[in-house]
């Protein structure tokens, strides 16, 4: 059995939990060309090594970041989305 540890509910069972994919910087929609959209709408970075995830804990409903090794699928750090602008690699 694989364990994610909630940020708010603590060690679960990894079937309680979806992944809502990787963390995309932020960007002016008004400014953004359509190639740019459509890179950021079809193409997925798949990322060898360490990526920062959204995940969500279905019964308490509640959103976090998990960090997450692709190569060995090691969870490295769970943490709410409020602590994301200091913990993050990528521009938000």
């Amino acid at each position: 059995m694989k364990i994610l540890n909630c940020p708010l509910n603590g060690p679960r069972n990894i079937t309680e939990f979806v992944s809502f994919g990787p963390v995309h910087r932020g960007f002016d929609h008004a400014a953004t060309s359509d190639a740019e959209w459509i890179h950021y709408l079809f193409h997925i970075e798949n990322t060898a090594g360490v990526i920062q995830e959204w995940w969500r804990h279905t019964p308490s409903n509640y959103f976090f970041i998990a960090e997450r090794n692709t190569v060995t699928d090691e969870i490295i750090a769970t943490y709410g989305a409020e602590e994301l602008a200091a913990r993050s690699k990528v521009m938000l």
